[in-house]
C-alpha cells in the first residue's frame, strides 16, 4: 500500500520527483486531546492508507511550472519584481517570491507558519546559487526587523541580490508550491466527511490531469489553504480547496477547470456574506473573482 505522503509524485521534465512538503501557511489547529496525539496520529494515518491511492501522478514539464509560476507572480505580485520583495502594511512579516512566502524577523514569530526558509532550502537542494544574504544557513531569520526598515534598504545591494535571486528561480519557487500539492489530498481526506471523500479524490485526480487544473490547484491553495482548519470558518463553513472540491461533482476532465473556476467563486462569495461585518470583505472580492476567473480564461 502506498503511504498518505506519497500519494501524488510530482515529475519536472528532467522526471525529478518534487518530495519536499511543506505544510500550509495558515493558521495551526489545537488538538483537544493532547494527551492522546500520538495515538489519534496512528489512527488517521493507517485510515488514510486504507484509502485508494491516486491512479496518476502529476506530471509537468518544465516550461508548465514555469508558466503556472508567472500566473501566480502576476497574481501575488502584479508580475512585478519589485512585487517579489514586499512588506504589506499592519503585517509583522516579509512577504517574498511569487508566492509572497512568510519571512519572519529575529524573535518575531506569528499565526501563520514561516515558508521562506523552506523555499530557500528547497532551491538550494536544486543547485540553484544562494546570495550572500542567504548563505548563513537556511533557519536565518529575516535581517530587517520592521517594515519601514525593510523599506528603506529596497535599493541596497543585499536587497537588490535578493530580488534577482527570486526572478532568477521563478521556476523553481513554482516547483515548491506544486510539491505542497502532495500533502493537500491526504489533509483533506482526513478532513472530509466520509461519504464525501471519494467525491473529494476525484475532483482533485481530474484537475491535477492537466496543465491548467495543475494551476488552479497550486494557486488556490497557496491562496485560500487547504480548508482543512476549523479556525479557518464563518458559521461553520470554509473557503479553502477542500470546501471548492466538495461542492464539484461533475466527472469530465475536459469540464474541469471551468467547473473549479465557478465552484470557487461561490464559495469565495459565500465567505464574503458569512464574514463578521467589521471586516468589510466585500471591499477583495472583485480581485478574488478575477483571480479564479483566470484559472479557465474567462
Amino acid at each position: 500500500m502506498v503511504p498518505a505522503t506519497g500519494l501524488v509524485k510530482l515529475i519536472a521534465a528532467e522526471t525529478r520527483t518534487l518530495m519536499d512538503k511543506c505544510r500550509s501557511s495558515r493558521k495551526q489547529q489545537h488538538w483537544p486531546f493532547r494527551g492522546h496525539s500520538l495515538l489519534v496520529l496512528l489512527l488517521i494515518s493507517w485510515t488514510i492508507a486504507l484509502w485508494p491511492h491516486l491512479s496518476n501522478a502529476i506530471t509537468l514539464s518544465h516550461a508548465d511550472a514555469q508558466r503556472i509560476g508567472k500566473k501566480i507572480w502576476q497574481n501575488e505580485c502584479n508580475g512585478t519584481i519589485s512585487g517579489l520583495t514586499a512588506w504589506n502594511q499592519g503585517e509583522d512579516f516579509a512577504s517574498l517570491g511569487i508566492g509572497h512566502f512568510i519571512w519572519y524577523p529575529k524573535g518575531r514569530r506569528g499565526p501563520f507558519e514561516e515558508s521562506f526558509p523552506k523555499v530557500v532550502s528547497f532551491i538550494s537542494k536544486r543547485g540553484a546559487k544562494l546570495p550572500t544574504l542567504l548563505l548563513r544557513g537556511v533557519e536565518q531569520s529575516c535581517p530587517w526587523n520592521s517594515r519601514a526598515e525593510f523599506s528603506r534598504a529596497q535599493h541596497t545591494v543585499e536587497m537588490n541580490q535578493l530580488r534577482q535571486f527570486l526572478v532568477d528561480t521563478i521556476d523553481l519557487q513554482a516547483e515548491f508550491l506544486i510539491a505542497r500539492l502532495e500533502g493537500a489530498l491526504p489533509k483533506m481526506l482526513a478532513e472530509a466527511a466520509p461519504a464525501d471523500r471519494a467525491n473529494v479524490q476525484q475532483q482533485f485526480e481530474r484537475l491535477a490531469r492537466t496543465p491548467h487544473g495543475c494551476y488552479a490547484l497550486v494557486d488556490y491553495v497557496n491562496f485560500k489553504g487547504e480548508g482543512v482548519l476549523h479556525t479557518e470558518r464563518y458559521q461553520g463553513q470554509g473557503w479553502g480547496l477542500l470546501q471548492v472540491l466538495e461542492s464539484m461533482h461533475g466527472t469530465s476532465d475536459a469540464a474541469a477547470v471551468d467547473e473549479f473556476s465557478s465552484a470557487a467563486k461561490a464559495i469565495l462569495t459565500r465567505r464574503v456574506h458569512n464574514a463578521p461585518a467589521q471586516r468589510h470583505e466585500s471591499r477583495w472580492l472583485t480581485g478574488w473573482i478575477r483571480r479564479v476567473n483566470s484559472y479557465s480564461g474567462s
